[in-house]
């Protein structure tokens, strides 16, 4: 775990007891992301290049019938601190859980391979900028945040999901599907041990999860920028969502998120 000196406000004032192990993880799961994937891990490198803490980056390809996970080795070849996992079943939920599980870093943060929130705002999910916080998810609605290029009925719809979400499962939180999120080292291997779901619908459970074990969780306001490449399918996900809810819902009371394991 990183150690806070009493005072201290710097970046550099973050000792870790484990010197192999790396400040910041980057987790970024990839399915058919081979238009994509190029240019993230460009400005990525060329963003971490820059900062006086050290990182490493873990790509999950999982299912693709595409170029994707030749494109990511070829990177690995070029960049030591690029790691290519590779999941022979489909699902987001599945790549992060599978990413947050095997890096290494005090603090691992998932990022969507459109990168439509720009990589320079990942230094607000971690100390210095944020302290006192196990989880620090990114949000399109907190006071601050902007959103470029959405269509109104994409924001509309979202809203209308997100109401549900928090009537139902987890009140207070304004966005919870948004693809960027930072958990401590321990609050990743709390929550992602715990997780059962592999579609869309685990950032649901793994903000169920972490509350549960009454992890401390953020919102941080973002930048975002609309892709209309997007994969998701506002009803079919939707809907999916809402069976998803009840399935959580019972694995609550069968005790699956309490146990230590």
């Amino acid at each position: 775990m990183l150690v806070w000196r009493h005072g201290a406000g710097r970046l550099r004032d973050f000792i870790s007891p484990t010197l192999s192990a790396p400040f910041l993880s980057i987790i970024i799961p990839a399915h058919n992301e081979e238009s994509r994937l190029p240019r993230t891990l460009e400005q990525v490198f060329a963003f971490l290049s820059a900062q006086k803490y050290s990182a490493e980056v873990l790509i999950v390809e999982n299912g693709s019938d595409d170029g994707t996970f030749n494109i990511a080795q070829e990177f690995a070849r070029q960049n030591k601190n690029l790691h290519v996992l590779r999941e022979s079943n489909r699902g987001k939920g599945l790549a992060v859980r599978r990413g947050m599980l095997e890096a290494r870093g005090e603090f691992r943060f998932m990022c969507d391979a459109d990168l439509s929130m720009s990589i320079e705002q990942v230094n607000k999910f971690f100390p210095p900028a944020l302290n006192n916080i196990d989880i620090a998810i990114g949000s399109r609605e907190a006071p601050g945040a902007v959103r470029y290029d959405e269509p109104s009925f994409r924001h509309i719809g979202g809203r209308v999901i997100n109401t549900v979400i928090r009537l139902l499962i987890l009140p207070g939180l304004q966005d919870t599907q948004c693809g960027f999120k930072c958990f401590s080292a321990d609050a990743a291997r709390q929550v992602f041990t715990h997780q059962t779901l592999a579609g869309w619908s685990f950032d649901i459970e793994i903000l169920y999860i972490a509350r549960r074990r009454k992890l401390r969780v953020r919102e941080v306001p973002i930048h975002w920028r609309f892709d209309a490449h997007t994969k998701l399918s506002a009803v079919q996900d939707a809907l999916r969502m809402l069976r998803d809810i009840f399935l959580i819902r019972r694995n609550a009371r069968r005790g699956l998120y309490d146990s230590s394991a």
